[in-house]
């Protein structure tokens, strides 16, 4: 009856069938094989190895062997019945977050402090030249955030609510508070900047990939710049999943492998022929010729984590000018990129708040009508407006834009089409990452810089953006009201409060648009029906994959019985 059931499982799935959420859990894992993945970042390489470095992609490539204090609760996922897709580049709900290497947290009063108790026997695997295989203890926890704190690259005022760490005993460690943070959680426990690396991977070099080590678990075994990072089992890894009433021991699959592929084309082939079992971001047209192509596929669409935009520095004329940002915004026709350009595969109005991101998030019809004027477009009132602010004429500036993102190349030139018929003309300047990247953290960008930028979660994304001196503030906004305003909602402990503080000041800066607001795209998830315990799923912290990938498994037999 079994091999019978098996058989007609195998049929419907090649035949193109979905599988519900609760089907695929009542399957029994099986371990062994390698996942093959293009990544959400399948066009970048690794950045960075080391925390110390305050790289916003570390997670995505440390986050399979570097874990943190705590993650995702992806047993409340989608695909097992529960609330939550985790697709957002850094947002977990308070109701989803687990204990990773915390076992559990509580707060003290007086002094103000969360103690946090670390799950006992939690081993480092060994690693030969760099360190033996030892227990993770308080000290780790300490290290990795001293060290953190002690970086020249950290951004500014992240940790300053913190007044120490410290080991209270081998498994307790005390964050103590100056203030509450509403994103004490985030900031050092499931964040972009939280993993705990181990002291004897500093001493022998942090930064090169051949001396990491930590509790994850897969280990990285090696790395070919532009090509691919290649991440073993941890043969030692301390968690387990429970499916269909049964704990199993993590990871399934033996290798997880990152391919970069820097063409668009080359990684759609890659993944239409099978050599990707998994494709994370697909572009709204390539969807169609892959599903006629490789009817099999399984699909999660998803409103994009990222804002798009064209920012402009507000200090340098003319955009010092709000009547020169507002004129852009009205110059460009933003429901014909989402209805023309995007064929409907877009929202116009998504950032810098997400619709995901529920008492937060605002819908444009009930924006006050300066905002909503801002995403109407009306080439008369911009070229009025031009006109005010001295510019009669128009007026030219040169914007940089990544040559590694397929979509801002094609649709940049669209929108300096809508600039030009009011007189304002762009010279693009088409940049690798590596320099795109620099330029703006070194300040040393073009007035214009077409971008995307994540939303992070709630409450950085207006902090981030925005505040006086911040990294990820390309447009250089500054104002001491608006970072005034960012404190009292970060030390607010009512989040309904928070929320309607938050929703202010997203009013506020909409209104000042410091940015040509654009559409915000659906992106497209695929993989192969071998790849199993998956629904789409892309992030379990900031950026983290690595306890997603931890839990699937590759179905071996049934990727060789559909020929692959």
């Amino acid at each position: 009856m079994r091999h019978t059931f098996k058989r007609s499982l195998l049929a419907a799935i090649a035949a193109g069938s979905l599988l519900t959420g609760a089907a695929v859990a009542q399957e029994q894992p099986k371990y062994g094989g390698t996942l093959e993945i293009g990544t959400v970042y399948v066009t970048l390489s690794a950045l960075s190895w080391d925390p110390y470095d305050w790289n916003w992609k570390l997670n995505h490539d440390t986050g399979q062997f570097y874990e943190q204090l705590f993650a995702a609760d992806l047993s409340k996922a989608k695909k097992s019945g529960g609330a939550h897709p985790f697709v957002a580049d850094a947002w977990l709900p308070s109701s989803a977050i687990r204990g990773e290497l915390a076992e559990k947290w509580e707060w003290q009063e007086n002094p103000l402090a969360v103690v946090i108790t670390l799950r006992k026997g939690i081993m480092f695997p060994e690693k030969p030249g760099v360190m033996p295989s030892r227990e993770l203890v308080a000290d780790d926890v300490v290290f990795s955030f001293d060290r953190l704190n002690s970086s020249p690259k950290k951004i500014k005022e992240y940790f300053d609510h913190i007044e120490k760490v410290y080991a209270k005993d081998k498994h307790t460690v005390v964050f103590q508070f100056k203030t509450f943070h509403a994103e004490w959680d985030y900031r050092f426990g499931w964040g972009y900047f939280s993993p705990i690396i181990p002291k004897e991977v500093v001493d022998a070099g942090a930064t090169n990939w051949k001396n990491v080590n930590g509790t994850g678990p897969f280990q990285l075994t090696d790395f070919v710049q532009g090509n691919s990072n290649t991440y073993s089992k941890n043969p030692i890894y301390w968690d387990k999943e429970k499916i269909g009433g049964q704990e199993y021991k993590l990871p399934f699959v033996d290798k997880v492998v990152y391919r970069t592929i820097k063409d668009e084309a080359t990684f759609i082939t890659a993944l239409r022929t099978g050599k990707l079992d998994m494709l994370e971001a697909i572009r709204w047209q390539n969807v169609e010729s892959l599903k006629k192509s490789a009817p099999q596929l399984k699909w999660n669409r998803w409103l994009n984590m990222s804002g798009t935009f064209l920012s402009m520095a507000v200090n340098e004329k003319p955009f010092d000018d709000v009547r020169v940002r507002r004129a852009l915004n009205m110059a460009v026709n933003k429901k014909e990129i989402v209805e023309a350009y995007y064929n409907g595969n877009a929202e116009l109005f998504a950032y810098p708040q997400h619709p995901d991101y529920h008492g937060y998030f605002e819908p444009l019809e009930k924006m006050p009508a300066s905002v909503q004027e801002l995403f109407t477009y009306n080439p008369k009132k911009a070229k009025e407006l031009l006109k005010e602010a001295g510019h009669p004429n128009g007026f030219s500036f040169k914007v940089q834009v990544c040559s590694c993102n397929p979509d801002h190349m094609e649709l940049l030139p669209l929108v300096a089409g809508y600039l030009e018929q009011v007189g304002v003309k762009l010279e693009i300047q088409p940049m690798e990452y590596g320099a795109f990247l620099s330029a703006m953290t070194s300040r040393k960008m073009t007035p214009g810089y077409f971008m995307n930028n994540g939303h992070t979660n709630p409450t950085t994304t207006i902090r981030k953006s925005f505040a006086t001196g911040q990294t990820w503030n390309p447009s250089g906004y500054s104002d001491a009201k608006l970072d005034a305003k960012i404190n009292v909602a970060y030390q607010t402990r009512d989040e309904e409060k928070r929320q309607e503080l938050l929703r202010e000041m997203t009013i506020e800066m909409l209104d000042k648009a410091p940015y040509v607001w654009l559409p915000t795209p659906y992106v497209y998830t695929a993989w192969w029906p071998w790849v199993k315990n998956y629904n789409g799923e892309l992030r379990a912290g900031a950026v983290r994959p690595g306890p997603i990938y931890a839990r699937i498994w590759v179905d071996q037999e049934m990727k060789k019985k559909m020929g692959y």
